[in-house]
C-alpha cells in the first residue's frame, strides 16, 4: 500500500520518518491524557487505567505501524517493533524508577502487579518459542492458519484473555486513590479520545512506510529498524505516561501501563496477521528478533524480581538492579545493531 513510489531516497524518507515520529509522540501523549480522563469520568479504577486503557491507548502507534508493515510485505519490521517495544518499556521502567526514588518508587506498586508481570513474560516468551520452533522445524503446525491468522497467533490471544482474567480476579482490594478532576465532560473526553486515536493510526502508517524505505536505502535489516528506531518512537507515549504517573505519585499506574503495554504489544501480532498474505508473521524472525525477544523476557522477569523484593532489598541493591536493567537494554540494542548491520 505504498502512497509514493517504492524506491525513495533518504532525503525524503528521513523527514517523513521524523515528522511522523513527532506526530506519534505528541498524539500518543494526548491519547493517554484523554484515556485517563475517561477513566476518571467513568469511575474505572487505576488498575484498569494502567493495564487496559492506558496500555491500549499508548500501544495504538504499534498497532497501526505493524498492520502497515505487514501490508507492505515487511513482517520483520512488525516483529521487531513488538520485541523492541517490550525491551524499551522495561528500560523506561528502570530509568523512571531510578529518577523517582528507586526503592521508594517500587514500594508504591501493588504486589498484585506480579500477575501482570508473569503474563507479560509468558506472552513475550511464546513469541520467541514459536519463532524458534519454526526456524528449527518448519512444518504444518507453524504454517497452519485459520482465516489468514496463524495458529500460533490465535494461541497468543487465548493466553492473553485467560491471563487478563487472572489479573483481574487478583486485582488489589480496597478503594483507589482519589483522582483529580480532569476538567472536561465525558462527551468531550470520548470525542477527543476518538479523534486523537485516528490521528495516531494515520501517523503510524507513515511511520511504518518511511521506516521500510530507510531500511531499503541503507541496507540495514528491517528487524533492526523495527527493534531500535521504530520501537523507540512508538513507545514514547508509554514513557510519557509513566513519567506523568510518577510525578503525581501514581507509580502503580505507571508500572501497570508499561507491563500492560508489553502484554498488549504481543497480541498485535494476532491483529496484524490477517493483513499479511505471505504466511504467518512469526515465521519470519531473524537472529536479531531472537536476541531482542530473549532480552525482553529477561528484563521483564528481572524487573519483576525487583518489584517482588522491594521490601527486602536495600536501596543500594534496588538501584544496582535498576541500573543493570538499563545497561542490559543498551548492550542488547548494540548487539541487535551489529547482527542486523549491512554485510
Amino acid at each position: 500500500m505504498p502512497f509514493v513510489p517504492d524506491q525513495v531516497g533518504l532525503a525524503v524518507s528521513i523527514p517523513i520518518f521524523l515528522g511522523s515520529a513527532a506526530a506519534v509522540i505528541f498524539l500518543g501523549v494526548q491519547l493517554a491524557k484523554f484515556g485517563d480522563a475517561l477513566a476518571t469520568l467513568t469511575g474505572w479504577g487505576r488498575l484498569f487505567v494502567g493495564s487496559i486503557l492506558v496500555a491500549l491507548a499508548t500501544s495504538l502507534p504499534e498497532l497501526s505501524n505493524n498492520i502497515t508493515a505487514v501490508r507492505i510485505d515487511n513482517p520483520q519490521l512488525a516483529l521487531g517493533n513488538v520485541v523492541g517495544a517490550n525491551m524499551i518499556n522495561m528500560f523506561t521502567m528502570a530509568v523512571v524508577a531510578l529518577i523517582f526514588g528507586g526503592r521508594r518508587f517500587l514500594q508504591r506498586v501493588a504486589p498484585e502487579q506480579g500477575y501482570l508481570i508473569v503474563l507479560a513474560a509468558i506472552l513475550t516468551g511464546l513469541v520467541v518459542l514459536f519463532a524458534g520452533w519454526h526456524a528449527l522445524s518448519p512444518g504444518a503446525i507453524t504454517e497452519a492458519n485459520v482465516w489468514q491468522i496463524g495458529i500460533s497467533s490465535l494461541f497468543l490471544i487465548v493466553v492473553y484473555v485467560i491471563g487478563m482474567r487472572i489479573v483481574y480476579r487478583n486485582r488489589p482490594a480496597g478503594a483507589e486513590e482519589e483522582e483529580q478532576d480532569p476538567g472536561m465532560t465525558l462527551s468531550k473526553a470520548w470525542t477527543m479520545f476518538s479523534l486523537v486515536s485516528i490521528g495516531v493510526i494515520i501517523a503510524g502508517v507513515f511511520l511504518a512506510q518511511s521506516a521500510d524505505w530507510i531500511a531499503e536505502a541503507t541496507g540495514i535489516s528491517s528487524g533492526v529498524v523495527g527493534i531500535l528506531a521504530v520501537s523507540i518512537v512508538t513507545t514514547m507515549p508509554e514513557a510519557s505516561a509513566t513519567v506523568a504517573a510518577a510525578r503525581m505519585g501514581a507509580a502503580d499506574l505507571g508500572v501497570a501501563g508499561l507491563y500492560g503495554s508489553c502484554v498488549f504489544n504481543v497480541t498485535i501480532l494476532t491483529f496484524a496477521d490477517p493483513f499479511f498474505r505471505g504466511g504467518v508473521i512469526m515465521n519470519f524472525a531473524s537472529p536479531e528478533h531472537f536476541v531482542a525477544g530473549i532480552i525482553a523476557v529477561g528484563l521483564i522477569l528481572f524487573g519483576g524480581i525487583l518489584l517482588w523484593g522491594r521490601n527486602r532489598f536495600s536501596q543500594p541493591i534496588i538501584v544496582t538492579g535498576l541500573s543493570i536493567m538499563a545497561v542490559a537494554y543498551i548492550a542488547g540494542a548494540a548487539w541487535v545493531a551489529v547482527l542486523g548491520a549491512p554485510s
